[in-house]
């Protein structure tokens, strides 16, 4: 039977059609042709590298995007770190990166949207992609999450093992809990590499999850019950964070006044050995505390408070002054427990900042409700509010509930964002001569970000010896969110850090155990090269 070509084709000549060009045409255009200049050697290690880079675990360019708490930032640290100190270079162009790792949060549906919009564009631009954080945990059977790999919010130290696999074209989840003879752990080792977003600054996670079952909450899905780090783990890290330059601490969690409790100790205990460690001029700065967990511990928590190498500063989320509505949300205090912590620490601890966070239009609350909360920050005037109109999250309680009409809940929003803004909480201190610490560039990069002894953003001039000092000034300007200060001229700029900070981009935890860094006192800088690093861009 003849096939389907024989019609069309009877011989191979058939195939070269009359307009072709003749040999004799083919060999004179010949001369017109420029023979390439690359050497058969360079072609073959160029194509040799485009594999490599294409195949091969650790030679691949990656960025990294956290979103939500210091908790998330943390974790997002220790990821790039670890990575980094496995051979894979950090860029924060997220164009140049062959691989993104974004890490999530859960608690407000803006902040999932953006994720989910990120994991799109990365599909879209032929990204590999690996997923961490809050929403992959506690919902990873998520449609929008089909097929891609995720590392769980206490196995980030096996993100390389992740990568490595999710580079190589295959679907990973490690999602498990870390536990140590059935009690559950706070989550991977301390002491992992890390790249610190700001060297001077060391973002220590003292324990994850709550004891609380708020009925709005997503985190909760996703971090689980306390489990927290033991005390002398928690010392030795912030121990090693100062010998590699840093200046200032910030202890994290979803609730630091909880710290302990499944473990035979409490959050003092943690603070005062802690304290010992902090060098003169380097300061800690203390995480979110829930009013129930903050009460019994009032009396040990102002004098700590007062401890000169400890900001005067706490964040403690009210979320709304109705009890009514604080029982909805099964907060497990009532407004005036709130009230008695923020009146007490005012009281003991002279300048206070009392930070706190508000949520417009829960469900069920009325006018009277909303009226109360207003009431509660025309009393306090806080200088630092968080407020947030409430969004319902998938498979919480609260998302159930009869929910407040939309334009109900932005008005309310809008209302209670109008008094804040009505307020200028730092007037008083225009004249006032400080202490500053120097750790950060302002958004405009116009100037250095300092902050006083009561966690206040003092703006400072933009001046190379001042990053990572103590400083004098004196405020002349007040604004909103800040103060700018004018360094007092006869004043030296002190030292806190024991060490020569690490620079921006190099990973942190790779001495050996016992080694120092470059040691540097308040006067000098001994060059000493010990230890391993890795400088990379991040």
């Amino acid at each position: 039977m003849p096939s389907a070509c024989d019609s069309l084709i009877d011989d191979i000549e058939d195939m070269v059609s009359s307009s072709d060009p003749t040999p004799l045409e083919r060999q004179s255009a010949r001369k017109s042709i420029m023979p390439r200049s690359r050497k058969k050697k360079e072609l073959l290690k160029h194509i040799s590298l485009l594999l490599i880079s294409s195949l091969i675990p650790g030679t691949q360019t990656i960025w990294m995007k956290t979103w939500g708490c210091s908790h998330n930032n943390s974790d997002g640290e220790y990821m790039a770190g670890q990575l980094a100190a496995s051979g894979y270079k950090m860029t924060d162009n997220p164009s140049d990166a062959d691989l993104w790792v974004l890490n999530s949060c859960t608690v407000k549906n803006p902040a999932e949207d953006h994720f989910r919009n990120s994991i799109k564009k990365a599909q879209e631009q032929q990204k590999k992609v690996v997923l961490a954080g809050c929403v992959p945990q506690a919902q990873p059977r998520m449609d929008y999450l089909k097929g891609l790999s995720i590392i769980g919010v206490q196995q980030i130290d096996r993100v390389v093992e992740v990568v490595d696999e999710a580079v190589k074209g295959h679907s990973v989840r490690l999602l498990g809990q870390k536990k140590d003879g059935g009690r559950r752990l706070g989550g991977a080792r301390l002491d992992l590499p890390k790249i610190r977003k700001n060297p001077l600054i060391e973002i220590i996670s003292i324990n994850t999850g709550c004891l609380n079952a708020c009925t709005y909450c997503k985190t909760k899905h996703a971090r689980g019950d306390l489990a927290s780090y033991p005390i002398e783990e928690l010392v030795e890290r912030a121990r090693q964070s100062f010998q590699e330059g840093v200046c200032e601490i910030w202890l994290t969690s979803e609730d630091t006044g909880a710290y302990g409790r499944d473990i035979g100790t409490d959050l003092p205990t943690l603070l005062w050995r802690l304290v010992e460690e902090i060098p003169d001029g380097a300061m800690l700065r203390l995480g979110m505390t829930n009013p129930p967990y903050i009460l019994e511990h009032l009396e040990e928590m102002a004098k700590i408070l007062n401890h000169p190498h400890v900001y005067a500063f706490l964040h403690v989320p009210v979320q709304s002054a109705s009890d009514s509505v604080l029982m909805d949300m099964k907060r497990e205090y009532c407004v005036d427990d709130f009230k008695k912590v923020v009146d007490f620490l005012k009281e003991r601890v002279p300048g206070v900042t009392i930070a706190t966070d508000l949520i417009c239009g829960f469900p069920g609350e009325t006018e009277k409700d909303f009226q109360e909360t207003v009431d509660l920050v025309k009393l306090y005037r806080f200088p630092s509010l968080f407020i947030n109109q409430f969004y319902p999250r998938p498979g919480t309680p609260a998302a159930k509930m009869e929910q407040v009409p939309a334009h109900m809940k932005k008005q309310r929003t809008k209302e209670l964002s109008q008094l804040f803004h009505s307020y200028n909480p730092y007037d008083h201190k225009v004249g006032e001569r400080q202490h500053v610490l120097v750790t950060e560039e302002s958004f405009d990069a116009q100037y250095f970000v300092s902050h006083n002894k009561f966690y206040e953003q003092v703006l400072v001039p933009k001046k190379a010896e001042f990053k990572g000092k103590m400083i004098e000034v004196d405020i002349y300007e007040a604004g909103k969110h800040f103060l700018k200060g004018r360094p007092v001229e006869e004043s030296k700029p002190f030292t806190p850090s024991i060490a020569k900070p690490l620079q921006k981009g190099e990973v942190s935890g790779l001495l050996k155990p016992g080694e120092a860094r470059n040691k540097t006192n308040t006067h000098t800088h001994t060059h000493t090269h010990t230890g391993r690093s890795c400088l990379l861009p991040y």
